[in-house]
């Protein structure tokens, strides 16, 4: 299925690796120029060329047919209104703005929420909830303008059912699904505009191994007996890779998949048992 997307221009964050980076591949092997975003410059580098090569590949593949997409990389905390104003001023970007927008932050800490002061708690609420808000803000009115536009943020399963170590992205990325319930339906859809969380469950990152370590400190079990016992309790027998997330996140960014916006899409094996 060809989707529509190529020669648009999208901004991932949180792209050097994990699910940022399964996104990135997946995009631009539809031929969607990027603007790739992380804070550390040297695993970011390294994802661009691996994207740069995804993208010459698909050129071998199509021939003249082929359209080569643009990977640009800018190491920058996106965090921060001077993060923000480098990806946007991108040399070489998207002079229109961005079509495709996904968000992304690591998780914050795994812990008790009696050792959690107020710092800790702005600083999740900024990377988890005020910055996704604040990309959203700078970029759907131009959407809306084109007629086409595809956000994506990238929660976390534990918005629908909570993980106790996890308090912090609990609470900020319940505020952010609140939030993107109400933007979604405000107008823009009429223009082309969708917005949608995609929650993974348990994917094989490095976020995974921190979580599966956490676990393990607290239970006083094995990390290799706790990464068993919880392979074991989800449907599928495994966890997911970052290639197959990517592949769901390119098509919510799909021209074929403009009647979705406003939604919770739960990627996580079957593991969550309820029905909505």
């Amino acid at each position: 299925m060809d989707f529509g997307i190529e020669g648009k221009w999208a901004l991932v964050c949180g792209a050097s690796k994990g699910l940022g980076l399964g996104c990135a591949q997946a995009l631009v092997g539809e031929g969607v120029n990027l603007v790739i975003n992380a804070r550390a410059p040297d695993a970011l580098h390294q994802a661009a060329s691996q994207l740069i090569a995804i993208g010459a590949d698909r050129v071998s593949a199509r021939g003249q047919n082929g359209l080569k997409p643009q990977v640009l990389a800018v190491a920058a905390d996106i965090t921060t209104p001077e993060g923000r104003a480098a990806v946007f001023g991108a040399a070489g970007g998207p002079g229109t703005g961005f079509d495709i927008v996904i968000t992304n932050a690591g998780g914050p800490p795994t812990g008790d929420f009696r050792d959690w002061e107020r710092e800790a708690w702005i600083r999740a609420l900024d990377a988890n909830m005020l910055t996704p808000i604040e990309l959203m803000r700078a970029t759907v009115d131009g959407m809306a303008a084109r007629g086409f536009g595809r956000i994506v943020n990238i929660t976390s399963s534990a918005v629908k059912a909570p993980i106790d170590i996890l308090g912090l992205s609990n609470g900020a990325r319940s505020g952010l699904t609140g939030f993107v319930a109400g933007a979604a339906r405000g107008g823009i859809a009429a223009h082309g505009v969708t917005i949608n969380n995609l929650l993974p469950g348990k994917f094989d990152t490095d976020r995974l191994a921190a979580t599966l370590r956490a676990a393990a400190d607290k239970s006083g079990k094995s990390l290799d007996e706790v990464r068993q016992a919880q392979r074991a309790a989800i449907p599928a027998r495994r966890f997911g890779s970052p290639q197959e997330f990517g592949a769901i996140c390119a098509f919510l960014c799909s021209a074929q998949a403009g009647y979705i916006t406003g939604q919770n899409i739960l990627a996580d094996g079957g593991a969550y048992p309820g029905m909505l």
